[in-house]
């Protein structure tokens, strides 16, 4: 079995528009002849445990694999046989072209090879999914999407935020938070406070997209939270109100996503109900108070 590599090893751009590549793609014939094929394969938020059936499967029948940064490489080495290279993107890391990347797929799909492209969370999800997919189709090359979990409803409901919430939420947005033009105008599409709102991307600009959103209208006050590396050994979670947001300090190296929105509030409830003082190391809510604070929450459940 072949270890997973580090990010970038084995596939390098030259600086020209050409590629310089080592192992098995440097040979085409070492592939069995026939049309190759791309799966582009969701990953979820983090925990391997929420890869899909269909994900596995592809994996397992894989020659290729290229993958992202927010993917656990360990559990990978467990399911496939393939050739691993790590091609994800973090923030102010170097990592490889995306032209690189659609090359790479390209050339190796030609040869024969069974391409998975594992991209953390749905590849359709922020994911150049989509990109990805139209250049595979311009080059004539056979692909699939295997949608994953995403994190913009994963990462919430993980650290018990629902994005929607009968009486509080009917719609919630997802936008980015890594460009800031683009961001301001998916807040505009709506009211302010009238949905959950979902950020990925945006940990690192937190203090400014609090401050657009509180200029744009949004209550300072409005509940908010980060949760980091959700589903993982490594999960964080914060919430308070967004006028506290700038001050929050995540731990170093974990992606994250904020929400931002009254659903928030079910959190509250949730980490206290059926807890012992002793575990929350919060006061004991008497029952009346604690029908009390759902009810301040939204209609109970049926």
């Amino acid at each position: 079995m072949r270890n997973a590599s580090k990010p970038g090893s084995g596939i390098r751009d030259s600086g020209s528009g050409g590629i310089r590549r080592t192992g098995n793609l440097s040979d085409p014939g070492s592939r069995i002849p026939g049309p190759g094929r791309v799966s582009l394969v969701g990953a979820g938020p983090g925990d391997p445990e929420l890869w899909t059936v269909r994900a596995v499967r592809r994996l397992e029948e894989a020659d290729l694999v290229l993958y992202d940064a927010l993917v656990d490489a360990r559990a990978l080495r467990t399911v496939t046989k393939a050739q691993c290279f790590c091609v994800g993107k973090r923030a102010g890391r170097r990592s490889v072209r995306q032209e690189t990347i659609i090359r790479v797929m390209i050339r190796a799909a030609q040869a024969g090879k069974r391409v998975v492209r594992l991209k953390g969370g749905d590849p359709f999800v922020f994911g150049r999914g989509a990109e990805e997919a139209l250049a595979l189709a311009m080059a004539g090359i056979a692909f699939e999407v295997v949608p994953g979990v995403t994190s913009a409803t994963a990462a919430p409901a993980l650290a018990g935020i629902p994005v929607t919430h009968r009486g509080i939420a009917s719609a919630f947005l997802v936008v980015s938070g890594h460009a800031l033009e683009a961001f301001d105008s998916g807040i505009r599409t709506v009211a302010p406070n009238s949905v959950s709102l979902v950020v990925l991307m945006g940990l690192s600009a937190r203090a400014e997209l609090a401050s657009r959103l509180m200029a744009a209208g949004w209550r300072p006050d409005t509940p908010t939270a980060v949760v980091c590396a959700a589903s993982t050994v490594n999960e964080w979670t914060w919430s308070g109100p967004l006028a506290q947001l700038p001050a929050v300090e995540p731990p170093d190296g974990l992606a994250g996503t904020l929400v931002v929105g009254e659903v928030v509030r079910v959190r509250d409830v949730l980490r206290t109900a059926g807890r012992s003082p002793e575990q929350t190391g919060e006061p004991a809510l008497a029952a009346g108070s604690r029908r009390d604070a759902i009810r301040r929450i939204g209609p109970a459940t049926r």
